[in-house]
């Protein structure tokens, strides 16, 4: 065992260990997410739709470092569209990442540069590569709490402010049961 991984615990859908941060992203972050605004307010502003565990071994922004994380987001929906994580390009946008399924059902939304959105559904064993260039988010849309793991390089950093001004170029909605990506008008 290395010295950066001293007591980091990988157990089933958690990490655990001295060097883990844990993050949780409430529904009242989630200002401006979804279409039905009205309805996000109308939840527990202390609910938690998700939560991240991270191990980030090398410090932000070292050339070659990779960091590991796995996150769970609760079942449910705002309005007809399914809980889903914020959302983001990366700083440098030349980095990709991957995300694998580990319990529950889910969809990752990947848009491009151009603003062409697709999805592919995510399920324990289900391996993801998101491109350079490509902003992405998951959405749980099963009954139980979906859970995903995802290696990314220490310096690829967050862009989110594109996504906040912007957004997505289409909604993931529930459809008679279904997820189906809507295009915005």
């Amino acid at each position: 065992m290395t010295e950066h991984s001293a007591g980091i615990r990988f157990l089933e859908d958690t990490l655990a260990g001295p060097q883990i941060e844990h993050k949780k992203t409430l529904i009242a972050d989630l200002e401006g997410i979804f279409k039905d605004e009205n309805a996000r307010e109308l939840l527990p502003p202390e609910m938690v739709v998700y939560e991240v565990d991270a191990y980030q071994p090398v410090r932000g922004g070292t050339q070659g470092g990779l960091f590991f994380g796995i996150t769970r987001i609760q079942p449910g929906q705002v309005g007809n569209e399914y809980f889903m994580t914020r959302g983001h390009f990366h700083a440098l946008a030349d980095r990709g990442e991957f995300y694998w399924g580990i319990k529950g059902i889910g969809t990752l939304i990947l848009m491009d540069r151009n603003r062409n959105a697709r999805f592919e559904q995510m399920q324990p064993g289900s391996l993801h590569y998101i491109p350079a260039h490509t902003a992405h988010r998951v959405a749980n849309t099963g009954k139980d709490i979906l859970s995903f793991g995802a290696c990314w390089p220490a310096d690829a950093g967050y862009d989110y402010e594109e996504i906040e001004a912007n957004g997505f170029s289409a909604r993931l909605i529930n459809e008679g049961g279904t997820p189906k990506l809507e295009p915005l008008q």
